[in-house]
């Protein structure tokens, strides 16, 4: 196949099927046009190519192509018809949806939840020989679930087969069905010790599908996450894909396989993080779900807050926060019931969206708790491994994080990515950047983006094939650059001079509580020496000075002197005086 010069990207979503066109013009990649339509995968249509076709017809009207014919699409481009490339990836019907399993909670059963999450898997359950429930309630639950595969995992090799036969039985005993597909049988992946193998495939070969992979941990102290995760790639495709309505035709449309979407955000990721060489946190923020990623050391993580969304899972949100964690985020003063009853009718009419602009600001505030429960969870499990133990000399011990501990690094993160309704479409960019701040608290010196159209997932699978293409359009196209945040970290006491920023010709000084937005445009750069003020760090260590070049966005270069973690006063006026300054900085409205 020659070089292609257009190439068409769909996304099934659970509601909306977005098409994106790519070409070539004067030797560099660009986004020629978007198109999208409601994804057709439930009844009357039951066809999910039904909404791929009438997203890729608004493209063709919009670009002047003709793309499609009736038995699909055309291939190759020639002139004004037809396209190089198609490439799909599909959340549609509930997405990947696995149980996973091993030996320990804290240990394998962990390592088989990263492996799962990375592929872009929902965790429906995690079990484990001591998770401290009795085995009848775990065969119930197994049963019950119905996942769309289980991924096995536990004991390095040479080491216990007996409790990998244990989980075997208990699959065996519960009997599960496939959520899709009812007279197949269920796929299970046996990703465990070498030695347990040929046990193991004695209980269930001819009772479910077993595919048998190499160990998640073959040692105490390594993962191998990766043959794992391309099973369960292969498995989605071969199993879950085609017994979706239209999977399998449109899967004869494509060029390479459809990939699971958060599976395609999480490759676009760590595709920028290779080739800038730097860490990166990024989240998707939908109704239901939010789902975070991030790149740390060269380590990709993903995890999923599947009750943790601005719709569907909002009441889901108040429950896990509390009310007093919601309101802590508004600049006025409200009461507390009336706002519990207005989150509980968003979930009951979960597509309205807010009418005044304190219902924004209480939607804001919602989602900036989405935003941190989900990143908790998210550190919860990109961590190191547990049970390993290492002997280190005095530097050692002081230089490297300690076994199980978090691999997320704040002070490192280069960047921060928001994706998701409340992100992409805040009405003015500045609320986009003051919920990302307020969320996941950088510190340091860090970039903030976030993604214009939802591409992201388009082009992850892309990158897959293109790689190039998919960095230039996602830098270009897709990313828009809200600018940079310098931010102190460590306890602020009042009147105290948090930092001093020397810009060419310019000196800022930040007090206590402060936020200093200044005009810094798109691509403009600017050399500036950091002075943190005493115990404060913003990258060299505490009260050391710091030269950086920061770049600037649509926002500009913000100073945050509130200190971290961000301090929250039990007082209400003082909340709501702190809550207006820091909107007063950005330019935005409080109510």
């Amino acid at each position: 196949m020659s070089e292609p010069t257009r190439i068409l990207a769909t996304d099934c979503g659970s509601t909306t099927t977005k098409a994106i066109l790519i070409e070539k013009r004067d030797g560099q990649w660009q986004l020629v046009c978007r198109g999208e339509a409601p994804t057709t995968v439930e009844a009357p249509y039951d066809d999910v190519t039904v909404g791929v076709t009438n997203a890729v017809r608004e493209v063709e009207e919009l670009a002047g192509l003709e793309l499609l014919a009736e038995e699909g699409l055309l291939h190759p481009a020639e002139g004004a018809r037809g396209v190089d490339l198609y490439l799909s990836t599909s959340s549609a019907g509930g997405g990947l949806q696995m149980t996973v399993a091993g030996v320990v909670k804290s240990m394998s059963a962990e390592s088989a939840e990263r492996a799962a999450l990375g592929a872009g898997a929902i965790i429906m359950d995690v079990v484990a020989v001591d998770d401290g429930r009795k085995d009848w309630q775990k065969i119930e639950r197994i049963r019950n679930l119905r996942p769309d595969m289980v991924l096995v995992s536990g004991g390095t090799d040479g080491g216990t087969v007996s409790h990998l036969v244990d989980i075997a039985e208990m699959l065996v005993a519960a009997d599960p069905r496939p959520r899709l597909g009812g007279d197949m049988r269920l796929p299970v992946i046996f990703a465990g010790n070498t030695d347990a193998r040929e046990p193991v495939g004695k209980l269930l070969d001819g009772r479910v599908d077993l595919r048998i992979t190499d160990n998640l941990r073959p040692e105490l102290d390594r993962e191998n996450l990766l043959p794992a995760r391309e099973a369960i790639h292969e498995l989605f495709l071969e199993h879950v894909m085609q017994q979706a309505p239209g999977y399998g035709k449109l899967s004869g449309w494509t060029d390479s396989g459809i990939m699971s979407t958060p599976n395609a955000v999480g490759k676009m990721v760590q595709t920028a993080a290779q080739q800038q060489g730097i860490q990166v946190v990024a989240v998707d923020i939908g109704g239901a779900t939010t789902d975070v990623f991030s790149v740390f050391g060269g380590v990709f993580n993903r995890t999923v807050s599947a009750n943790l969304g601005m719709s569907y899972s909002i009441c889901n949100v108040l429950a896990e926060a509390g009310i007093e964690n919601i309101v802590r985020w508004l600049p006025f003063d409200v009461d507390n019931w009336q706002t519990r009853n207005g989150l509980r009718n968003k979930m009951i009419r979960p597509t309205t969206i807010p009418e005044t602009l304190r219902d924004l600001r209480v939607e804001q505030a919602v989602a900036r708790e989405a935003l941190r429960l989900a990143f908790d969870h998210h550190k919860m499990l990109a961590r190191g491994l547990k049970g390993v133990q290492q002997q280190r000399n005095v530097g050692e011990m002081l230089s490297q994080k300690a076994t199980g501990e978090t691999l997320v690094d704040m002070m490192g993160c280069d960047l921060i990515i928001g994706s998701g309704g409340c992100l992409s479409h805040a009405p003015r960019r500045g609320e986009a950047a003051l919920m990302l701040i307020d969320a996941y608290q950088p510190e340091g010196i860090t970039q903030l983006a976030v993604d214009s159209i939802f591409m992201m997932p388009q082009l992850g699978v892309l990158s897959t094939v293109q790689p190039e293409a998919a960095s230039v359009v996602f830098d270009r196209d897709c990313l828009i650059r809200l600018g940079t945040v310098i931010a102190p970290s460590g306890y602020v006491k009042p009147g105290f001079t948090v930092c001093t920023v020397r810009l060419p010709g310019e000196t800022l000084e930040v007090k206590t509580g402060e936020i200093v937005v200044r005009p810094l445009a798109v691509g403009e750069t600017l050399d500036v020496e950091i002075v943190p003020g005493r115990g404060l760090d913003v990258g060299a260590g505490k009260g050391r000075s710091l030269d950086a070049t920061v770049t600037g966005g649509v926002v500009g270069l913000i100073i945050d002197g509130r200190g971290r973690p961000l301090p929250h006063s039990k007082d209400t006026a003082e909340r709501v005086a702190a809550l207006r300054q820091a909107y007063d900085s950005f330019g935005l409205p409080a109510e």
